[in-house]
């Protein structure tokens, strides 16, 4: 197919045509995306009041424009100082209260008796069963800084031969321990009268 001069230049008019007319599509899409003007709406004064104000060869600031109503409050009120020490040893005293996160917030070992009770039995259990052989425990006799006393509850996975029954279940640590001391003399005492 072979064109001729005229029609060559016809072509290229068309094609020289196209390309002004996507120049200006283009132009008209690019002032579409520009964002939109906020609307300020109509406000009781036409213009915003200036701050500075000339009284001839001298200039004066309006000072209360200077700084905002909230911050003006602030700067007029009443503010508290507080002592740092007094503030450094009450994040001590709150810090000191438990052993930590990493120690699971363990709480500050409050003594009473019972736990006084309960730890003297656990520093001396040799001497209640002097064949059962315990690790040797320090020699002073000092209360644990962070401790918890609880009970423990058995998982559904245990055998139930390894839990105690509610009848050998006992309120404290103490009736626990002789209850179970006195239950082995018994049967130490029947293995002795019954036995062949």
């Amino acid at each position: 197919m072979i064109f001729s001069d005229t029609e060559i230049q016809q072509l290229l008019k068309d094609a020289e045509e196209r390309m002004r007319n996507a120049k200006q599509v283009i132009v008209n899409d690019d002032s579409s995306t520009k964002f939109p003007l906020p609307n300020l709406g109509k406000s009781s004064t036409s213009a915003i009041t200036p701050y500075i104000k000339s009284a001839g060869q001298n200039a004066h600031v309006d000072s209360s424009q200077l700084i905002p109503a909230k911050d003006r409050k602030l700067a007029n009120g009443v503010r508290t100082v507080e002592d740092p020490i007094v503030t450094k040893a009450k994040t001590l005293k709150a810090k000191q209260a438990t052993a930590g996160a990493k120690w699971y917030n363990m709480p500050k070992t409050v003594v009473t008796p019972e736990l006084k009770r309960d730890l003297q039995l656990i520093r001396l259990r040799n001497v209640l069963d002097p064949k059962r052989f315990y690790k040797k425990d320090s020699a002073r006799a000092e209360v644990p800084e962070y401790s918890q006393v609880g009970t423990i509850v058995e998982g559904p996975t245990e055998y139930f031969s390894s839990r105690l029954t509610n009848k050998e279940r006992k309120q404290t640590f103490v009736e626990q321990v002789l209850a179970d001391h006195l239950h082995r003399e018994d049967l130490l005492l029947f293995s002795r009268r019954y036995s062949y």
